[in-house]
Formats: structure tokens, C-alpha cells, sequence
């Protein structure tokens, strides 16, 4: 009887280290702006696989969902707002997982021609979609470099091409590429490792936001120099609706999984719905070599060219 209630005890101990020990290996990952959009579906596919995700969102009702899904914990989490963040950080701390991830996912859209578009604005898209990234990036450092994890943001292929109205934006994200390329050089001694994602024209509630916000400063087309560009324009005609076939949030999370768990994550992640799609933006970033390049002192010859593209390409194989 005794030796049966030994096996008991030691039965229950070892259960109890089990669960501990699962408990204690459980990825912890903070995802920005997971209230909605790609952002949500980031933490909920995470939370799937099994990782404990901190649900950044602004609002209680989002938060309030959020909490009801298995292995989410929300956090009142405003990237402009630096006491939010503080006290996420001190969240994290004190539920001492660590944190092994950060996806800096929160961002808007605008639209709008570069000598109209008012300065208040700019500021305000700035403050979220770069002064953002770089608050809870700086905040949660000592956190990541502790479990050399990893770090990714998403970033758009509007910071590769451009257009018409299209300036404010990719002014936004061409700033995160060069943010990520310098962080993942200042972090690698760390064995932290950095990525981007690059989505193109996926499924969100971005386009509707940026459309809202426009009419809330009281927009008006017929009081712009491009009256005629307006009138064509999607977001004008839609309302800020996107609905792309072949490019969801889906694609997004996978992205963020291969950054998490590849030994050696991509710098970048390219995720558009179709070949016709990358190949725009592979071509503009050609394009800007060989706009580089035209130049009277140091231009490089076709053979020369090739012979870089060859070993770029040897290198990433």
C-alpha cells in the first residue's frame, strides 16, 4: 500500500514537471495592431501553433476578444503612445515567459498628393508607422537580445515602388526597409535575427480606414490641383475597400511562422497574390541599380552587372 502511494507521489511530481516544463518552453510573441486585419490573423495563427501571443490593441471590445482565444493575452498596446508601451513591457516582464518574438505589425495607409497632403497628417502617419516600430523595437530589446529571438516587421512593397498618391505611404515604408537592413547589422551580435515583410495589396481594413480618415478632415476633390486623378481613383470608388482573390492575411502569417522558426530567416518576405505582381517590384528594384549605375566615372558593364547578380544569387541559394 505504501509503495502504491509512493508511485502516486512520484507520479504526480513528474506530471507536474511535465507541465512546468511545457509551460516554461512556450514561445512568447508580441504582435502590434492584432485587433484587426493581418494583425489578427498573425496572433490567432500563432496562438494556433502554439506560441502564447501578447495581442497589442487599442480598444477594450478588441481586447476583450482577444482574450477569449486560447493562448492570447491582450495588452493595451497604442505604438504612439510611450506609457502604453512601458507598461507592456513591465506585463511581459512580470508573466516572466521572456519574449522570444516581436512582430511590429501595427500601421495605417493614406493616400494623398505630396504638395497637398496637410503636415498633420504626415505626422500622424509617421508616429505610427515608423516612431512606432522604433518605440516598442527599443523597448523590448533587452527582452529579445535575453532570448536571442527574433524580430519582424511588415513592412509594404509600397517601400520598393511608388505612384500617383502613393508618396505619404511609401515615404513611411521605405523608411522601415532601411530601419530593418540597419537593425538586423546592429543586432547580429546579439544572434538576434531581423526581418521584413513586404506584402502587396492584401486584404485588410487599411484602404477603409484611410478612406474614413480623409473624410473626417473634410476632404474635398474638387478644391485639389488633381481633381481629374481623384475621380480615378480606387480608394475614392471604393470607399477604401480592398478585395484581392489571390492575397490574404493567411500568406502574411506564414511569413511571420518561417521568421520565427527557420534557422535563417529571409531579410525579407515578398508577399503578393500573383507573379504579376512580384515581378513589378523586382523590376523597380532593378531599376534602381541601373539608374544608379548610369553615371560618367564608375558605370559598370552589362558582363559586370551580371556577374554580381549571379553571385547575389549563389548566395542566397
Amino acid at each position: 500500500m505504501k509503495l502504491h502511494r509512493l508511485i502516486l507521489v512520484f507520479a504526480s511530481l513528474f506530471a507536474s514537471q511535465v507541465a512546468l516544463a511545457e509551460e516554461t518552453t512556450q514561445k512568447a510573441v508580441l504582435v502590434t495592431g492584432a485587433s484587426s486585419g493581418s494583425g489578427r490573423v498573425i496572433a490567432e495563427t500563432l496562438a494556433e501553433r502554439g506560441y502564447f501571443v501578447y495581442a497589442g490593441a487599442r480598444k477594450q471590445a478588441d481586447m476583450d476578444e482577444l482574450n477569449a482565444i486560447e493562448n492570447i493575452q491582450a495588452i493595451r498596446l497604442d505604438v504612439t503612445i510611450q506609457s502604453e508601451i512601458d507598461a507592456a513591457v513591465e506585463t511581459v516582464r512580470k508573466e516572466g515567459r521572456g519574449l522570444y518574438g516581436l512582430v511590429n505589425n501595427a500601421g495605417l495607409g493614406m493616400q494623398g498628393p505630396l504638395i497637398e497632403i496637410p503636415e498633420s497628417e504626415l505626422d500622424f502617419l509617421f508616429d505610427v508607422n515608423v516612431y512606432g516600430p522604433y518605440r516598442v523595437t527599443k523597448a523590448f530589446a533587452p527582452l529579445i537580445i535575453e532570448s536571442k529571438g527574433r524580430i519582424t516587421t511588415t513592412g509594404s512593397m509600397a517601400g520598393l515602388l511608388t505612384g500617383v498618391f502613393y508618396g505619404p505611404y511609401s515615404m513611411s515604408k521605405h523608411a522601415m526597409e532601411a530601419y530593418s537592413d540597419a537593425l538586423a547589422a546592429e543586432m547580429a551580435k546579439f544572434d538576434v535575427k531581423v526581418s521584413i515583410i513586404e506584402p502587396g495589396g492584401f486584404n485588410s481594413k487599411i484602404g477603409e480606414t484611410s478612406f474614413k480618415r480623409m473624410q473626417d478632415r473634410g476632404f474635398n476633390m474638387d478644391e485639389s490641383l488633381y481633381k481629374d486623378e481623384w475621380s480615378q481613383n480606387w480608394m475614392l470608388q471604393n470607399e477604401g475597400a480592398i478585395e484581392m482573390d489571390n492575397n490574404v492575411p493567411e500568406q502574411i502569417a506564414n511569413a511571420v511562422i518561417d521568421t520565427l522558426e527557420s534557422d535563417n530567416p529571409k531579410p525579407r518576405y515578398m508577399t503578393v497574390g500573383s507573379r504579376e505582381a512580384a515581378v513589378r517590384g523586382i523590376r523597380r528594384s532593378l531599376e534602381v541599380a541601373v539608374e544608379i549605375n548610369d553615371n560618367p566615372e564608375h558605370s559598370l558593364s552589362r558582363d559586370e552587372l551580371v556577374a554580381i547578380l549571379d553571385e547575389l544569387l549563389r548566395e542566397a541559394q
